[in-house]
């Protein structure tokens, strides 16, 4: 009877809940929302065509298509913006069709990922958000592959939300009206994966109407319905089962039992729901590793799919070239094949109308002979003339300047480009640029190199400048054009074919060879470079690469000349240590790749020889400098399209190049003023541009099309070069006096030396004692720490020691009254009053024996004593006298068994009293 009412009571609760929650019955509704007119309705789920609706334009602040373009006039009425106001996530698009939407392309593209999207300037007040769904990835399923929590204003509205287990793929599935509160203008919408990523295909938001007839109470969603219905339920039931157990006490005993048993069947059951979670959780954890794959292995298939595409349609481009290609070529063999017939029939007019061909072969031999004959005298001419040239030049004292020009690479030779540049044999020191329908440019320095001329023929015109380094003279040999012309191979060139900077040092070498007796020469090379106006030593070895960069400076001698202090001179002996001492200094400069060139010089590196000569038979000594300097590449930012680090170098290096344009006007219009100081390249060179110096520049040049522009601007530049006169160079002289008085210079440097060691090793012995001084004070601070401490207890126990002073006071005048009163009424014998006198006396000797500063006090040993002192004295008992057996005991523990002592002394007083 009982079960059956039981049953009766369940099914009636349960119809009632029916009626009042019918929204759980409902697969599309989940959320409690506001029209605003007065009536409660739930926010929906609208899958595919369920619901065809149009918005109304005034109403809706944004409408946003995620992840894909504007959609202007769609069949909900609006425009849909492109995607924006999000943070995170990546695009996913699709081909394929979506079927049952109201706007299929509103679904063909979704925000994927973790997102979050931020609308801002909107006004405060109650606002409707619909969001769009559509499966378009996992187009096979199966239910699970995506699962996701959907966030309004930091408040979860949708959990565990599968589009694919409700409408499958390619359909769309509306989550419509979700009310949301907007106070300060931002609106937030985010989107966390439970399992896998979520997708968002579109968002929109239009004003919601006031709650004007609401009762209230604030929207709740369906998790606090649940909860409150259960409650419901579980009062009605406990409500019944209260009436129940008042009419049947005695079905008490039977309904625990059973209450017990399903409270058992209720744990296994909640064991078996754990377990089957952690089972379900290990298997989302495996889906989504899965998903991910998936979605790894979708990407990769779709990249193919492209590369794939991208080749068929190189081969189709590249067969279309060839049968054009084939074509040409068949009409131009033809065109051949009928020029062949017509030069053959000229050849045999020609042939036929020859004169006798024994006159015409003494007639040829006497024209060669003629042109032999003053081939020759225009060599001899040119060689007086060229000898005569560079003894004027040398008189003048002006810069050199040799032109050389790359030949064309094999990009540009398979892009059938062609030279802009002319060369005429007949006039070695002239060349033509064609600036495209420009007129011809003449340009004329004093050697032009070919690119048929090889490094050989480069250095044959370049070793008598060379040479004078060895006779005392200052020569400044660089190498100045856009990046890409060949000045680093022109300089430094490659193994088997070396540059001018090597063959410069095999020569000088070679000739310290053959003067070997005569004149002794002490070779030194540096090697440096000049990175964003920073002078950097390439010669530093790693134990020193690793500290800080020394800042080098440039500093000015006492004769007027400039060096640099701190910057490593290698002293060489052969061709081998100048080998390893130029891969050294190449390997350690600054390159990187621009349009221009992929390994671009992004520096100006000059290799410094210094050789000092004495001559053994005059005892003259020379102090000579060797300049071999490659330029960066002089083209423009614009032209070599760089950034970031890239850009700061470019602006550095035109910014030194500028410099050294200022220097050449400034040098050719003999101004009274040089900008030397305007770089430390040009500060560098200023002995080499200054005048008593040689100096030859090397112009590199571009023959393509496509760097004319450059090309134009380095030839103007090194015609004005050429135009510097600085006049004659002037021998560097060491006399034998100056070089006594610099030998007392290097050891005054040794001594100074020294003695900075000597400072610097007492300063690391202060440093170290400073520190052991740190540690000695952190360890007096301690213990001054602790002092404070023990006088701060040492006060405390003074204070008590007060307190037993005025308390031993006070029971010397309770004794003294009690002897008077005992003498008036004669109660206490003299035994008696001996004994007291003896207890107190032992009492008052023990707190005596305290000591403040020592924090203890003498004790009783015995714990019979201990006792026998805290029990009130009889008349016929006698103080026990223990003072004889004590130790050291804590005073916060004894003061007060003292006053125990003392009080129990007095209650035997009042007793025996």
């Amino acid at each position: 009877m009982i079960e059956e009412a039981s049953a009766a009571e369940d099914s009636r609760v349960a119809a009632r809940d029916d009626e009042e929650i019918t929204v759980f019955s409902s697969p599309v509704r989940d959320f409690e929302l506001d029209l605003g007119d007065g009536e409660e309705i739930l926010s929906s789920f609208c899958e595919g065509n369920e619901l065809s609706f149009n918005y109304i334009p005034d109403k809706v602040v944004a409408a946003i298509n995620a992840g894909g373009s504007s959609i202007l006039d769609t069949s909900f009425g609006i425009d849909f913006v492109d995607d924006r106001f999000f943070s995170g996530g990546d695009v996913l698009r699709t081909a394929e069709d979506i079927v049952d939407a109201q706007e299929p392309s509103l679904y063909r593209t979704a925000r994927y990922g973790e997102v979050t999207y931020a609308l801002d300037g909107l006004e405060s007040g109650d606002y409707y958000v619909d969001i769009h769904f559509a499966e378009i990835i996992f187009t096979n399923g199966p239910p699970g592959m995506r699962i996701f929590d959907v966030y309004i204003q930091d408040e979860k509205v949708v959990s565990d939300l599968d589009v694919y287990g409700r409408v499958g793929s390619n359909r769309p599935l509306i989550l419509l009206n979700v009310r949301a509160a907007v106070d300060g203008g931002v609106l937030t919408l985010a989107f966390r994966g439970v399992v896998g990523n979520p997708t968002i295909s579109a968002i929109c938001v239009h004003r919601a109407p006031p709650l004007a007839k609401r009762t209230g109470r604030k929207p709740r969603p369906i998790y606090e319905l649940a909860l409150e219905n259960c409650q419901k339920q579980n009062a009605r039931r406990l409500t019944f089962c209260e009436q129940m157990r008042d009419k049947s006490r005695g079905a008490v005993t039977e309904s625990e039992q059973r209450l017990e048993e399903l409270r058992n069947e209720c744990h296994q059951a909640w064991i078996s729901v754990q377990e089957s979670n952690r089972q379900a959780e290990k298997l989302r954890d495996e889906l989504s590793v899965k998903s991910l794959t998936v979605d790894t292995l979708a990407n990769a298939v779709e990249t193919q799919v492209l590369e794939l595409r991208d080749l068929k349609e190189k081969e189709m481009n590249e067969k279309t070239k060839l049968k054009l290609a084939v074509s040409d070529a068949q009409r131009k063999v033809e065109e051949l094949r009928i020029l062949y017939s017509l030069l053959s029939k000229d050849a045999r007019d020609c042939i036929c109308s020859f004169p006798d061909p024994h006159g015409m072969v003494s007639a040829v031999q006497a024209l060669v002979n003629e042109q032999k004959e003053l081939k020759k005298r225009l060599l001899d001419e040119s060689q007086e003339r060229k000898f005569l040239y560079n003894k004027l030049i040398e008189m003048k004292g002006n810069v050199r300047v040799f032109c050389r020009c790359r030949p064309l690479n094999a990009s540009e030779a398979s892009a059938s480009s062609v030279s802009l540049v002319e060369f005429d044999s007949a006039r070695e020191n002239e060349l033509v640029i064609r600036a495209g329908t420009n007129p011809k440019k003449l340009y004329k320095f004093d050697r032009v190199f070919t690119p048929e001329d090889d490094q050989p023929e480069v250095f044959a015109d370049t070793s008598p400048v060379v040479v004078s380094v060895l006779d005392g003279y200052n020569v400044c040999i660089f190498a100045y054009g856009q990046t890409g012309t060949g000045k680093t191979f022109t300089m430094e060139g490659i193994p088997g074919n070396r540059g001018v900077n090597y063959r410069t040092l095999e020569e000088l070498f070679r000739l310290s060879t053959v003067r070997k007796g005569e004149v002794n020469y002490e070779i030194k090379v540096s090697v440096l470079e000049v990175y964003n106006e920073q002078i950097r030593d390439l010669l530093t070895t790693p134990s020193q690469a690793g500290l800080a960069p020394k800042r080098l400076e440039i500093k000015q001698d006492a004769d007027g000349g400039h060096r640099v202090p701190g910057l490593v001179e290698a002293e060489v002996h052969s061709m081998t240590e100048v080998w390893e001492v130029l891969q050294s200094g190449s390997a350690a400069r600054a390159v990187g790749s621009t349009n221009a060139n992929e390994h671009s010089s992004r520096s100006h590196c000059m290799l410094c020889v210094k050789v000092r000569g004495e001559n053994m038979t005059t005892g003259e000594c020379t102090r000579s400098k060797l300049w071999l300097v490659d330029l960066a590449g002089s083209e423009r930012v614009a032209k070599s399209d760089v950034q970031g680090d890239r850009l700061k170098e470019a602006q550095n290096i035109n910014k030194s190049l500028s410099a050294l344009g200022d220097v050449i006007h400034a040098l050719t219009t003999k101004s009274n003023h040089v900008p030397y100081r305007n770089s430390k390249l040009t500060h560098l060179l200023q002995d080499s541009l200054g005048g008593e110096s040689k100096t030859l520049m090397f112009v590199q040049i571009s023959p393509t099309e496509a760097d004319v522009g450059e090309t134009l601007c380095s030839l103007n530049f090194a015609s004005r070069v050429r135009g510097v006169e600085m006049g004659p160079a002037k021998k560097q002289l060491d006399s034998s006096e100056f070089f006594k008085y610099k030998q007392m210079a290097e050891k005054a440097k040794q001594d100074v030396k020294t003695k900075d060691d000597s400072v610097r090793r007492l300063e690391d012995s202060l440093r170290t004692t400073e520190s052991k001084l740190k540690v000695k004070e952190q360890l007096c601070q301690s213990l001054a720490e602790k002092v404070k401490d023990r006088d701060k207890v040492a006060a405390e126990l003074e204070l008590q020691l007060a307190t037993e002073k005025k308390a031993r006071l006070a029971a010397e005048v309770a004794l003294k009254e009690k002897r008077l009163k005992a003498d008036r009424e004669g109660s206490w014998d003299r035994a008696d009053r001996a004994n007291a006198e003896e207890a107190l006396e032992a009492a008052f000797k023990t707190a005596a024996s305290f000591h403040p500063k020592e924090n203890s006090y003498r004790q009783p040993l015995q714990e019979r004593a201990l006792e026998n002192e805290l029990k009130p004295l009889s008349k016929d008992e006698k103080a026990p006298k223990v003072l004889g057996e004590t130790v050291l005991c804590k005073t916060r523990t004894s003061i007060p068994k003292i006053q125990m002592v003392l009080l129990r002394f007095y209650a035997s007083l009042h007793t025996q009293g």
